[in-house]
């Protein structure tokens, strides 16, 4: 057993926090190699952790593949819808703690991970609760003589390795679905961010899941990543974070044909047309890229405006952002609404790409620099007139960083919104509703938003097209992402 770290939170909470890896029920202690995991608010250590090492790995996932072909296989659908239930309990109960240890890593407002994260999780553990026993193969009369059914069953060992940017929600968006479809689990938070997901374990325990159903190993990505993600007795990876590494995830899968499941990343269009109700799309546009400080896979970071609207569009957003802007600070304090970005590379990289933003041409609106002189605030930052060329307006920044430009014809921006790699999200303004379902699908992603964006909900799929990933996740999608179909054929007669 590891000892448990006593943490004091911002906000008096105090806890502790479980350190080494969640394998079989305990925590035991790791071999791998250290990482330390920062406040961003203050740039100061929270905690140094020992990764897993590929031994670790190893561990986990044998014990998984014990739970799998034991006592989780032998437990019925309505027992495994239980202790879901059981366990969303406890998430309900422990959500203020959760969302404070998130705020604390992760450096998002308290209010947005107790009212929007933490709720979200809670929700999917319940719905996916609730369809645990309503998992149905199909019954297919071929002939007279002839009958086959197809039963939808688990897929097995799924290691899943989720990111910092939403640490709880997506622990909740994966673990959840794969454990009501019967699958055991080894989960690698990621290295940033990593203490919510240590925690779960403690009601892993409580809730009354079986020993190696769920094991938690967290650890540097190039280590404990690719073991797991190219490990032999995994039978399938789930992943969530850039398409780069994603590139690299799906190469390790290859080892054994694992199933896999990729939501990546994005470069999503917002596009406002003259006809649109201004107000609207202006506070949708800017909620669309700068909540959660610009980290979010589905950030509408290119904004197109119709070329008559498009001086009126600017004022009213840059307004919008500078109000805004008087409320980055502590993610703890009540009014918060930017918080810093999640570590000291992804502050750079941002800041780098304001950087060529400016030496590429684009007008800068608003911002443009760091905030503060602590901690990794990033100034939300908007730029008007980019053109299509720009590194900005082609690559994922992943930061509070908008790239805005004007088109004429609804054939030109839809041919400029479909000009990316990438097709996760996005966003069309218009009050026509032909223009607006016409205009979604034509659109190239995974997910469309008409007068709004950013929407998700936990039966609705989520996931894209192109670069933006593989799979869906969320609704029964992802009850289909965690079984697989077996044929039987029965020979009812007796002829050849």
């Amino acid at each position: 057993m590891t000892a448990a770290f006593k943490i004091s939170l911002p906000n008096g909470l105090n806890y502790d926090q479980p350190t080494g890896l969640f394998i079989d029920n305990e925590y035991v202690p790791a071999n791998g190699e250290k990482f330390t995991v920062y406040n961003p608010t203050t740039d100061e250590e929270i905690i140094t952790l020992q990764g897993a090492s590929e031994e670790d790995v190893d561990k986990a996932v044998a014990a998984a593949r014990r739970a799998f072909d034991g006592e989780w296989s032998e437990l019925e659908a309505v027992e495994r819808g239980a202790l879901l239930y059981k366990l969303a309990e406890l998430i309900d109960r422990d959500r203020k703690l959760l969302a404070s240890i998130d705020s604390f890593d992760n450096g998002k407002s308290f209010s947005d991970a107790y009212g929007g994260d933490l709720l979200e999780s809670y929700n999917v553990f319940r719905y996916y609760a609730g369809a645990a026993d309503k998992i149905t193969g199909k019954t297919i009369e071929t002939s007279h003589k002839k009958l086959a059914y197809v039963l939808q069953e688990p897929l097995g060992v799924c290691g899943q390795i989720i990111p910092w940017n939403y640490p709880f929600m997506m622990l909740a968006w994966k673990v959840a679905p794969a454990l009501a479809c019967g699958n055991t689990i080894v989960l690698k938070p990621a290295e940033q961010t990593p203490l919510s997901a240590l925690y779960f374990g403690k009601l892993i325990v409580e809730a009354g899941f079986p020993p190696g159903v769920v094991n938690i190993i967290p650890g540097l990505g190039y280590i404990s990543g690719k073991a797991l993600a190219g490990h032999m007795d995994v039978d399938k990876i789930a992943f969530t974070g850039s398409t780069a590494t994603g590139r690299s995830i799906m190469k390790s899968a290859a080892s054994n044909l694992k199933n896999i499941t990729l939501e990546c990343g994005g470069k999503s269009p917002s596009i406002v047309f003259e006809d649109a109700d201004l107000d609207q799309a202006v506070k949708w546009c800017h909620s669309g890229i700068m909540d959660n400080m610009g980290q979010v896979c589905t950030s509408t970071s290119r904004i197109y405006v119709q070329d008559t609207i498009y001086d009126e569009f600017l004022a009213k957003f840059t307004e919008k952002t500078k109000e805004a802007a008087t409320k980055i600070g502590d993610p703890f304090h009540e009014d918060t609404y930017q918080g810093p970005q999640v570590s000291k590379a992804q502050f750079d990289k941002v800041l780098s790409y304001i950087d060529e933003g400016k030496k590429s041409g684009a007008r800068v609106l608003h911002g443009g620099a760091k905030h503060g002189d602590k901690g990794y605030f990033i100034q939300p930052t908007v730029f008007a007139d980019t053109t299509e060329d720009m590194k900005i307006v082609k690559e994922e920044i992943f930061g509070p960083v908008v790239a805005i430009s004007k088109f004429s014809t609804e054939a030109e921006v839809i041919a400029k919104a479909n000009d990316t790699s990438y097709g996760l999200a996005a966003a069309v303004f218009t009050q026509k509703v032909t223009k607006a379902h016409k205009v979604a699908r034509k659109i190239q992603a995974g997910m469309v938003f008409i007068n709004s964006s950013g929407d998700s909900h936990f039966g609705i799929p989520f996931g894209g097209y192109k670069s933006s990933g593989i799979g869906r996740e969320l609704g029964q999608y992802a009850l289909d992402a965690y079984t697989q179909s077996k044929a039987v054929h029965v020979n009812l007669g007796t002829e050849l």
